[in-house]
């Protein structure tokens, strides 16, 4: 008996452990190891910023599930501060706010906005599912979720009006419903329009200096759907209720999403009725394993491919002037009963307990990504590349608002990502940039290297650089910028 007692001690002492060891983040130089190999001189590695040392950003991670339980936000809320997004989006969750009739309990919730305030962290909210305390109140799942009485509907517009009255004075951001147009919901774009207008009239009549997203719809293809969507809307007169249209956007290539088949032509069927209404990706992420289902799982991932797809779309998206969300901050233990599942796309590594484990490769590199690419940090319209290389690349320019300092972000984009850190040498000439000390940066490392002055050059407004690239986002910027 006593030594099952002092077994019992021990095994809860090494617990403790593991559960303090479960808030570590790596801060040293060499936080993330990988096989590249570069033939410059290191000079250092990025320094993180926290969310309170960024002023603001238009990067989001995602809090989602947290009303369903599948995430627990005690497990991991510790790593949004030094994480240095500045924003965070999370379903308001209706079902779990009120479990009887006309009684709401926001503790759960409170706990989660008063957390991110405190550390300059911008939530924003999205009002579904449904609740099915109300006869055809609607399920709390992403499938066959939407009310159908009017008792129901009556109810939401009483749940949102609550809502949006407890939170105005800290959310300024809002979404309405999560993927209407997916195909285990079934729910036509009119009727989408109609909850949509019905929602955001609520909450622009409570916080009228709102900033609502529409639709939040799967797709990133789907014209005639958004075009339906946004007809209902123009025909009343009410397109000035949304700020954005937020839409989610999976696909195997990043860059491949940014054509006239996709974004591209969202962006012309939104420009047919609105030219203030603009773009938002609001979910993309790749996981770090393969996983039996949910999206980009046709893939046996790896986390330095979660790494790279990660950056890739978050950068692709800032480059075509996106606003742009990561899926997700930690995996997702769905326990449906008849199944369960762990979605791996989590930045946090995580397991069938919600324990938080560690931060992941993709952690560090998009912590790296936010402590750069901050709203000082704008894009460059002069900005203009040549190369003779027949790779295919994706490049872009930025410069500082203060100070004016050019950065380049730029990557081998002609494949999907894989696990090889083999570098391609080229040449590449940047026009209306003007480079004094330049330096090359590994953003999934952090780590800065020296360009030798025989392997860059510039004449009148233009540099040229012969320098390595490989499918992972790299940048040139100036040295003054990450050195003091």
């Amino acid at each position: 008996m006593k030594f099952l007692k002092s077994l019992l001690i021990v095994g809860l002492l090494f617990f403790i452990s593991i559960q303090i060891n479960a808030q570590f983040i790596d801060e040293s130089a060499d936080r993330v190891k990988t096989p590249l190999k570069i033939e410059m001189k290191r000079l250092g590695t990025i320094q993180p910023k926290s969310t309170k040392e960024i002023e603001s950003s238009r990067i989001t991670v995602g809090c989602e599930t947290l009303d369903r339980d599948h995430t627990v936000w005690d497990n991991y809320k510790d790593y949004l501060p030094p994480l240095g997004v500045k924003k965070i989006r999370l379903q308001a969750g209706w079902a779990k706010c009120e479990k009887v009739k006309g009684v709401y309990d926001w503790k759960w919730l409170d706990e989660i906005v008063d957390f991110a305030v405190a550390n300059n962290i911008e939530p924003w909210l999205q009002a579904s599912y449904g609740n099915p305390i109300y006869e055809g109140g609607g399920g709390i799942n992403l499938l066959n979720s939407m009310m159908t009485s009017e008792e129901a509907y009556k109810a939401w517009d009483n749940w949102v009006e609550a809502m949006v009255t407890r939170y105005k004075d800290r959310v300024v951001e809002w979404e309405i419903w999560n993927e209407p147009d997916h195909p285990g919901q079934k729910i036509s774009p009119e009727t989408t329009a109609q909850l949509n207008l019905r929602t955001a009239e609520i909450i622009k009549r409570i916080q009228p200096e709102a900033k609502i997203a529409g639709l939040a719809y799967t797709s990133n293809s789907d014209k005639v759907y958004l075009d339906k969507f946004l007809k209902v809307i123009a025909d009343a007169g009410k397109l000035d209720l949304f700020h954005w249209i937020s839409y989610h956007c999976y696909t195997m290539r990043p860059e491949d999403a940014y054509t006239e088949k996709r974004l591209l032509g969202l962006k012309t069927v939104i420009e047919k009725y609105s030219k203030d209404i603009l773009l938002r990706q609001g979910e993309n992420g790749a996981p770090s394993t393969y996983i039996p289902s949910f999206a980009l799982s046709e893939y046996y991932w790896t986390e330095y491919t979660q790494a790279k797809y990660d950056m890739r779309r978050l950068l692709g998206d800032l480059g075509h002037d996106i606003e742009t969300s990561v899926f997700t901050i930690i995996d997702i233990y769905y326990n449906w009963g008849d199944r369960a599942v762990l979605n791996t796309k989590g930045l946090i590594q995580s397991d069938i307990t919600m324990a938080a484990v560690r931060p992941k490769v993709a952690f560090y590199a998009v912590q790296n990504l936010a402590s750069i690419f901050d709203n000082d940090l704008m894009l460059n319209k002069d900005f203009s590349f040549s190369t003779s290389s027949e790779e295919s690349l994706s490049v872009y320019g930025y410069k500082h608002k203060t100070g004016n300092l050019p950065l380049i972000a730029l990557w081998l984009d002609g494949k999907n990502v894989n696990n090889s850190f083999a570098t391609t040498p080229l040449t590449i000439a940047f026009e209306n940039t003007d480079f004094k000390n330049p330096v090359w940066v590994d953003l999934m490392t952090g780590s800065i290297y020296e360009i030798p002055k025989s392997d860059w050059s510039k004449s009148g407004g233009s540099c040229t650089f012969n320098i390595p690239l490989y499918d992972s986002p790299v940048l040139i910027t100036e040295k003054s910028f990450l050195i003091k």
